[in-house]
């Protein structure tokens, strides 16, 4: 494994506290603004309420109540399902401002849009996804790259299948309804304090917890991630400045590798793990997929390995700043703990402590042999 891990701490230490929170230091210019947000009470949406509070804005919840009800009580709520006959409590009404983190589906903007009063509203700042791109064989793609399309089934609504093209419709959409209103944010990797969804906190988890860990191929890889909360923060800065048009919102190319991800892990949580690196070829032999099995790794040789590549340099120059990822490592894992027991062993990705610990004694026997 390249031993970046030292360069990466050191790019790392220069994003300085006073630097993520410069974006809501700006924001003055937000206050009594008022906001509608779609979703606000999953990963991400509490963290951007957050912020805009902070920042003075006056916030109204549309969502369907279903996840963490309890967030929130002073905040005027309105209950529904935006791609039912619901979204039409929006009918006629009026906002500084909209953020949408919970748009899957092109005819949800459609009907957004009819409803609220769009010649009122300000700015459209719609959650999109980097998977928007069409192709990612090659490094450092750019905000005018061509998009993903569904030339195949271009009326499916599968999110689980076309949800990259989707989130490109959705943009076209919204771009169609507001002409220069739209912030389009297409995110990579999101994690930090509140991801249920495991993939990233299966590494602070598992190293914080073990003894010898299971490390994937050499950890040259690169990774991308930004952290919800710089996220967050950004949103407030976009509204602050006017910024629209698309905008790559992830990690800074070449930062951090997968190798330095799991060093810092181990530095921050457990100085005592082993991570015991295993090639490819093995991990493929024994049954263990990238990605799936081993959340977060792809091969550097990977068809897709640009994904992990994206061009960030419009987004940093318009002010994106992000905190050291020792800092997310240890806020996620400190999250984590305060989840019931039986929530902290019951991780939805990755593989079992038994079948790790089942791959890394086939491993040490191949060795021996």
């Amino acid at each position: 494994m390249q031993a970046a891990t030292g360069a990466a701490l050191a790019s790392a230490a220069l994003v300085s506290a006073a630097l993520v929170s410069a974006a809501l230091a700006r924001a003055k210019g937000v206050a009594g603004r008022s906001v509608l947000f779609m979703g606000g009470t999953g990963f991400i949406g509490p963290h951007m309420v957050r912020a805009l509070l902070r920042a003075g804005c006056e916030v109204t919840l549309f969502n369907r109540g279903r996840s963490n009800p309890h967030l929130f009580p002073g905040l005027r709520r309105i209950r529904g399902d935006r791609t039912t006959a619901d979204i039409e409590q929006l009918a006629g009404t009026r906002w500084d401002v909209i953020v949408d983190t919970s748009c899957y589906l092109p005819r949800a903007v459609d009907l957004l849009m009819a409803a609220v009063d769009r010649d009122a509203l300000q700015q459209y700042v719609l959650i999109s996804s980097v998977l928007a791109y069409r192709d990612f064989s090659r490094p450092g793609l750019r905000e005018d790259a061509a998009l993903a399309r569904m030339d195949e089934d271009p009326q499916s609504e599968d999110v689980s299948r076309y949800y990259g093209p989707l989130k490109a419709q959705c943009e076209q959409r919204a771009e169609l309804a507001l002409p220069g209103r739209v912030t389009r944010l297409r995110c990579g990797q999101i994690v930090g304090p509140g991801d249920s969804a495991d993939q990233f906190i299966y590494w602070p988890q598992r190293i914080a917890t073990g003894a010898e860990v299971l490390a994937p191929g050499s950890g040259d890889g690169l990774l991308q991630l930004i952290d919800a909360r710089d996220l967050a923060d950004w949103v407030v800065h976009c509204i602050d400045a006017g910024l629209t048009g698309p905008y790559n919102t992830t990690g800074p190319p070449g930062r951090y590798t997968f190798g330095d991800m799991l060093q810092l892990c181990r530095q921050r949580l457990n100085p005592r793990a082993q991570l015991t690196w295993v090639p490819a070829d093995f991990l493929a032999r024994q049954g263990i997929a990238a990605r799936t099995d081993l959340p977060l790794w792809v091969p550097p040789d990977a068809p897709d390995a640009g994904a992990w590549q994206i061009d960030t340099s419009l987004a940093s120059a318009h002010g994106l700043a992000q905190r050291p990822l020792g800092d997310t490592i240890v806020a996620a894992h400190d999250w984590f703990q305060t989840l019931s027991p039986q929530r902290r062993g019951t991780l939805k990705a990755g593989i079992s402590a038994r079948r790790q610990a089942q791959v890394l004694a086939a491993w040490h026997a191949a060795q021996g042999a």
